[in-house]
C-alpha cells in the first residue's frame, strides 16, 4: 500500500514573502528612491559645518576688502606725491633754458671788469639780452612796443602826462617798462608816459580856475 504525504507550503511562502520585503525596503529608512530613481538622503547637513563655511567666506571677503582699501590708500599717496612733484618742478624746463643766459651775463660782467672799452661791454650785454628774449619766445612770452600808439587801458598803465607836439593827444610818448604777452593774454601792462596837447592843458587849467 502506497503512503501519500501532504506538504504544507504556507509557511514556506510566508518566509519568501518576508525576505522579499526586507530586500525591497531601505535599511533604517535612511534612503528612498523617488520616481526618477535618484536617492534622497533623509539626513540634513550639519549646521556647524554650514556656519564654518560661512565664516570662512566672510573672512575671505573681509580680506579682499582690506586689500582693496590698502591699495586705494597707496594710490592716493602716490597721486599726492606726483602732484607735489609737479608743482615743485613745473618750471624746471623754463629755468634750464635760462641758465645759459646767466652764464653769459657772468661772462659779460667778468669781461667788463677786465676790459677798459665800454663799447665792448655794451655789445656783450646786448647779445645776452637778445638771447634772453629768444628764450622767452620759446615759452610764448613776447614783448610789445607802445611808443606812438594810442593809450589803451587794457594794455597800458599811465605813469604821467606831458605836452609833446610830436605826438597826438593821448598818444604814448615813452615807456618806463615794456609790456609783455603770454600767448594772447596780457602778462604785464606797459608803464608809459602819455602825451597831451596844449589845448587840453589849458582846458584843465581853466576848469581848475573856475572851481576856485
Amino acid at each position: 500500500m502506497v503512503e501519500v504525504r501532504v506538504v504544507d507550503d504556507s509557511n514556506k511562502n510566508e518566509k519568501v514573502e518576508a525576505e522579499s520585503k526586507a530586500t525591497s525596503e531601505p535599511e533604517g529608512g535612511l534612503t528612498q528612491k523617488g520616481d526618477d530613481g535618484i536617492e534622497e538622503t533623509g539626513q540634513e547637513e550639519d549646521p556647524i559645518t554650514l556656519l564654518e563655511a560661512k565664516e570662512t567666506e566672510v573672512a575671505e571677503i573681509n580680506d579682499r576688502l582690506l586689500r582693496t582699501q590698502a591699495e586705494f590708500e597707496n594710490y592716493k599717496k602716490r597721486i599726492q606725491r606726483e602732484k607735489e612733484d609737479t608743482i615743485k618742478f613745473c618750471n624746471e624746463s623754463l629755468l634750464r633754458e635760462f641758465l645759459p643766459v646767466v652764464d653769459n651775463l657772468e661772462m659779460a660782467i667778468q669781461h667788463g671788469k677786465d676790459s677798459t672799452d665800454p663799447k665792448s661791454l655794451t655789445e656783450g650785454v646786448e647779445i645776452v639780452l637778445n638771447q634772453f628774449l629768444k628764450t622767452l619766445e620759446k615759452f610764448s612770452v613776447t614783448g610789445f612796443s607802445s611808443i606812438g600808439e594810442k593809450f589803451d587801458p587794457n594794455r597800458h598803465e599811465a605813469m604821467m602826462q606831458v605836452e609833446d607836439n610830436r605826438y597826438d593827444s593821448n598818444s604814448i610818448v615813452s615807456e618806463f617798462q615794456k609790456g609783455y604777452f603770454l600767448n594772447d593774454r596780457l602778462l604785464r601792462p606797459a608803464k608809459v608816459t602819455v602825451a597831451t596837447s596844449p589845448s587840453d592843458t589849458n582846458t584843465k587849467n581853466e576848469d581848475i580856475t573856475d572851481e576856485k
